[in-house]
């Protein structure tokens, strides 16, 4: 099994996250460690778009006044982040997706009330920054209607020590059969994921290969 050491900082950081959690499970407002002051050159009363590319797109948790498929260049998705508390644990940590520097990714993009939009940028920060994995930015997103927004999403840092790289195939299979966390199996949210993208008719490779060899119950 394939384990992964925190640095003292990095646990440090995580456990102070998890040890202020609100009734819904998510890390309290504030953190003890203030999160980032978000900063797009617009107003707190416009619109705000998000960008999914993993499990926002099949649980957003915001409410949202549309949505539609959307791409981003620059990223892509990849099983490329240790899970310590989702779908994983300290000790057999899970596999999850972010989004790696290089190539593009399509995923989906929400257009969220005026209204709202504080609110769900709250939201987006506590259940996305349990730890420093991942770091807030804005992308140029490209909707599949033509439209061009500005969208907000999550990428990974890769200075921190849950950034897990490319793991061949065999040890991602490994991980992702046998890891679970506070959110369940890390192989319930890898099919999750790779139906809701087979749904909407975007192709993924690498993450519909691990979803099929669950499926088959086999390392292939």
């Amino acid at each position: 099994m394939t384990r992964v050491t925190p640095s003292a900082t990095d646990l440090e950081a995580f456990l102070a996250a998890v040890e202020h959690l609100g009734d819904d499970g998510l890390p309290g407002y504030p953190p003890p460690r203030p999160w980032p002051v978000l900063e797009d050159g617009s107003g707190s009363g416009d619109v705000l778009w998000v960008f999914g590319y993993g499990s926002l797109i099949w649980h957003p948790g915001f409410p949202f006044e549309e949505s539609c498929p959307a791409h981003v260049a620059g990223h892509h998705r990849a099983l490329c982040v240790w899970s310590w508390e989702y779908r994983g644990t300290l000790e057999r940590p899970g596999l999850v997706l972010g989004l790696d520097r290089g190539g593009s990714c399509a995923g989906l993009a929400y257009r969220v009330a005026p209204a709202e939009r504080g609110a769900t940028i709250a939201y987006l920060l506590r259940r996305e920054l349990t730890t420093p994995i991942y770091r807030p930015l804005w992308k140029h997103a490209r909707l599949a209607d033509g439209r061009s927004v500005r969208a907000l999403t999550f990428a990974v840092d890769r200075r921190h020590g849950q950034y897990a790289g490319r793991p061949d195939f065999a040890r991602m299979l490994e991980v992702v059969t046998t890891a679970a966390g506070r959110r369940g199996a890390n192989a319930e949210y890898v099919l999750s994921t790779a139906q809701h993208l087979r749904e909407l008719g975007i192709p993924c490779q690498r993450l519909e290969r691990v979803a099929r060899a669950l499926d088959e119950g086999v390392a292939t």
